[in-house]
């Protein structure tokens, strides 16, 4: 009987959960002090629950329960002393601030972020284009105030808004805030960090005049769109160069007003032959030619895709906790377990979709097989496999 390479003496999740160092988890913690008042389930044995909960696509304490039961025998591979039961998992979501899985992401999205870049794009991005948008995740109870009229018959569903920002070259969130559904989007532009030349591109729901203005000063450039309802005053009319998309239909400077008196910004329209649909796009950008400043926008789809990619992958149609805590605990846990599945992604010499990365580690967390060698080529052992068989066939004479 052959040896089989790829069999590691620890399994799946014990090798994702190495990514995360000790030192770290244990020096964020003491920050926080989120370990102050708890003896046993320290914040390590907290997150690695939680990691285990989202990567296996458990909907429920007692399901979670009932699995890392079964695994009675390996949880030192785990890393966790003893087996969390349902009330202390619970007490946890609820009593440990989620700030801690904040600040535990962030450290290994520093730690991490150079192997994020995206080199293999086919366009070329600008540098510090950054594109924020926000995803809505419903909630079965109204825990935080949902959008919408509240229905007639029947109890209104919460729902709580996830503000993202993302650098375009690395696909993960550099910054995210919380906020209830019902909460308008153009109020987290005034929490963005953004340095000087930096572009940020968003949908025209976040459209702020005195914001644009505040930038404007400060040399950050913006790219979005024009509101249906906008009242402007055309001031200029570009030539456009023949060199430039034919898509391109008027490049102009305009007049908008708000309370705080005029800003003249650029107004750029743009007709989309694939989607038979014509668009108008608004930016302090004068440098730029005008179809680039429709393709920055186009970049925009980015953070749509990762939204996709985080709600199918991971468990947020059922929570752990019935508190805006272990709701946010739970979304940190998904967001840091994408982080760790993006890195090994790339990682990987073989290329693979996100999502059949994911069904291949969670169908076989507690499995002891080399995670990297597997990915890498994983029909060797089949094709070695077949190889043999073949020889039999030839040493023995079958047809």
């Amino acid at each position: 009987m052959s040896k089989n390479t790829k069999f590691s003496g620890k399994p799946i999740i014990s090798q994702i959960i190495s990514f995360l160092k000790n030192i770290d988890i244990n020096r964020t913690a003491a920050k926080h002090k989120s370990d102050r008042y708890y003896k046993r389930f320290k914040t390590k044995d907290h997150l690695i629950s939680m990691l285990y909960v989202v990567l296996s696509g458990c909907n429920s304490l007692r399901e979670i329960e009932s699995i890392i039961l079964a695994c009675e025998g390996r949880i030192n591979h785990l890393g966790l002393n003893s087996l969390p039961k349902r009330s202390t998992l619970s007490d946890a979501n609820r009593k440990r601030s989620s700030d801690v899985f904040c600040s535990i992401y962030f450290a290994l999205f520093d730690q991490y972020r150079q192997l994020l870049s995206d080199s293999r794009s086919k366009t070329q991005i600008p540098k510090h284009l950054k594109i924020v948008d926000s995803t809505t995740i419903s909630l079965f109870s109204e825990i935080l105030r949902g959008v919408g009229r509240k229905p007639m018959i029947g109890k209104k569903k919460g729902g709580i808004k996830m503000h993202t920002m993302i650098n375009a070259a690395e696909d993960v969130p550099s910054l995210v805030k919380f906020t209830s559904a019902n909460v308008s989007d153009h109020s987290f532009l005034k929490d963005l960090q953004l340095k000087p030349d930096s572009i940020v591109v968003f949908d025209r729901g976040y459209n702020d005049y005195t914001q644009f203005r505040i930038w404007t000063n400060d040399k950050i450039h913006f790219v979005t769109r024009l509101k249906k309802n906008a009242v402007y005053k055309t001031v200029e009319e570009y030539d456009i160069n023949p060199d430039v998309d034919t898509g391109v239909l008027k490049d102009e400077k305009i007049e908008l007003q708000d309370k705080n008196g005029i800003i003249e910004l650029r107004l750029i329209s743009y007709w989309d032959d694939k989607n038979k649909k014509s668009f108008q796009f608004l930016t302090n950008n004068f440098d730029y030619p005008p179809d680039k400043i429709a393709e920055i926008y186009k970049r925009r789809w980015q953070i749509e895709l990762l939204f996709k990619r985080l709600k199918q992958n991971f468990p947020l149609k059922y929570f752990l906790g019935d508190t805006q805590n272990a709701i946010e605990i739970q979304i940190w846990t998904c967001l840091i377990a994408q982080l760790i599945l993006l890195i090994i992604q790339k990682s990987a010499i073989r290329k693979w979709s996100f999502s059949n990365l994911m069904s291949v580690i969670r169908f076989h967390l507690m499995t002891y097989i080399d995670l990297i060698k597997f990915l890498n080529n994983p029909t060797a052992g089949w094709q070695e496999l077949k190889t043999k068989d073949e020889f039999q066939e030839q040493l023995f004479g079958f047809t």
